[in-house]
């Protein structure tokens, strides 16, 4: 599985750009994530904050996430351009009977794919060496440009679950 997804990151767009990841319970297939990346790609280009175009881009990774992320160097993203990006959310989950706001879904790469974990079963997955510290996690909490780059995908020792579970 290659997970390099950092060239897929606009270079132009500040280190600090906000960044939103929304995981999806499940992959979506190819025609659907054709027509999601087209969905993200009009919203992009029509994102405005007061009447100001947003710096915008979005983009579906690993058939499974969506990033939506907004320079504000240029122009602030506030309540109603927010608002915008959420509908935009809830939009696809309805057309594609999808939950992207499940957040006690986590996510790991073992034997070479993602993996979808409650989170009130990672005890069991640690206790059972299914999931170790140097298991690969998605840390979608992450929220700028340069979070994204270097603490998205992280080895689980490294993350904020190393602090909540042992670790053997």
């Amino acid at each position: 599985m290659n997970l390099h997804f950092q060239n897929l990151i606009p270079e132009d767009f500040n280190d600090n750009s906000r960044v939103w990841i929304y995981q999806c319970n499940r992959l979506f297939t190819l025609s659907e994530a054709l027509q999601i990346e087209e969905l993200l790609e009009d919203f992009t280009k029509t994102w405005l904050s007061h009447g100001a175009k947003v710096k915008g881009y979005a983009n579906l990774f690993f058939g499974q996430f969506v990033i939506l992320m907004a320079d504000e160097t240029a122009t602030g993203v506030s309540g109603c351009s927010t608002d915008s990006s959420v509908r935009l959310i809830k939009n696809i989950e309805q057309d594609y009977q999808v939950n992207l706001f499940e957040r006690q879904m986590l996510a790991f790469v073992v034997k070479e794919r993602i993996q979808l974990l409650p989170m009130e079963q990672l005890n069991y997955a640690i206790e059972n060496n299914f999931i170790n510290g140097d298991t690969l996690y998605f840390n979608n909490i992450v929220q700028t440009k340069e979070e994204l780059l270097n603490r998205w995908l992280i080895p689980v020792k490294e993350s904020w679950l190393a602090k909540r579970f042992s670790l053997a």
